[in-house]
């Protein structure tokens, strides 16, 4: 039987729909015991435990953790981490942890007897994750880093005790096998859209506005930045860019207050994406790393054509001038020569089903 443990709510985010996945395909395969999250699927407490946030909600708001991204994160999964090695019970054949939240689990799942040791590298290796996001910070300044030394040589040594990493696209596999990682310890999978993500039933708005949307959350090493200077400059007298996401740091919300109270043609809409996708002609992606990307391959789903950085798993899935385009990460240029082309030759993405 198999444990699954991961610091995200069931369905709900990047990852926690990769904690659906591999559930309900534990689940299909007869070997789930328990998983263990922030939340689980409504009416599954007989497979699901909830991990309390209390604790860490307590830290954060009460010392000095609040004014530390990097060490929030640190603290924030392995008090998870913790809690799900101290919850672990035999027998017990299989764990599966997320990257940077599962040592101590490992661990534990090994003393139990455990002859399985599974991890899901939802990002690229974490070194080059590290590279990508400080060259992201450096250019824009606007956020510090979220990863820290410390999660680093943690997740380096999950890559270590793991059995399998799990990945989702060739960028990721390849980040991995560079930083040396065996081959024959990497294993590929295939992550999937919510079906209710499908085209608009009518034809979207036909009023001569371009519309720009981004799906995600709202950061420097996401791209924002990139997309907002980009759409600044675009030489199209109606358009307009709809950003749905969270800002995750002060410093951003600020930056964005200052842009949309510049420009009111930037829209800030927190919320499901779906409807704002329906109405789109293109969707940016111009994340500085991700080793897949839900929000592009949604977009896609509704009949959208994308915009992605060569630094995504993203990429795998676009046919250039079919359905997208694939731009050189952080380039600003290439963002406005693509949105500016895709405005004179709209493209009729064909469907996914």
């Amino acid at each position: 039987m198999k444990t699954i443990a991961c610091n995200a709510p069931y369905g709900q985010g990047g990852m926690g729909r990769h904690l659906a996945q591999v559930v309900e395909e534990a689940r299909a395969e007869g070997v789930l015991k328990t998983y263990y999250a922030y939340a689980v699927k409504p009416g599954d407490e007989a497979h699901g435990e909830v991990i309390s946030r209390r604790a860490f909600q307590v830290l954060r708001r009460y010392t000095p953790l609040r004014f530390y991204w990097g060490w929030r994160n640190q603290v924030g999964a392995d008090l998870f981490d913790r809690m799900v090695a101290r919850r672990l019970t035999a027998p017990l054949e299989a764990h599966l942890g997320f990257g940077g939240r599962a040592l101590h689990s490992f661990r534990r799942a090994r003393a139990l007897g455990a002859e399985r040791l599974e991890l899901v590298a939802a990002n690229s290796h974490v070194r080059n994750v590290v590279q990508r996001h400080t060259e992201a910070i450096r250019r824009y300044g606007l956020e510090g880093r979220w990863l820290n030394e410390g999660q680093c040589r943690k997740t380096i040594k999950e890559y270590e005790a793991a059995d399998v990493i799990y990945v989702a696209s060739e960028y990721t596999r390849q980040s991995f096998l560079a930083e040396g990682v065996s081959a024959g310890k990497l294993r590929t999978i295939r992550y999937t859209v919510d079906p209710h993500f499908t085209p608009a039933p009518e034809h979207r708005p036909d009023d001569g506005v371009f519309r720009v949307v981004y799906v995600g959350s709202l950061t420097v090493a996401k791209g924002l930045p990139v997309l907002l200077e980009a759409f600044a400059r675009l030489p199209v007298k109606e358009a307009e860019l709809t950003l749905v996401g969270d800002a995750a740091s002060p410093s951003m919300r600020r930056h964005l207050a200052r842009i949309t109270a510049q420009d009111p043609r930037v829209r800030l809409r927190p919320g499901d994406p779906l409807p704002h996708l329906r109405r789109a002609d293109v969707c940016v992606h111009p994340s500085y790393e991700d080793g897949f990307a839900y929000a592009p391959m949604e977009a896609l789903a509704c009949g959208v054509p994308v915009i992605v950085t060569e630094d995504t798993g993203m990429k795998e899935h676009v046919e250039e001038g079919r359905n997208g385009y694939v731009v050189p990460t952080g380039d600003v240029e290439a963002v406005i020569e693509r949105l500016e082309h895709l405005k004179r030759h709209p493209i009729d993405v064909p469907s996914m089903a």
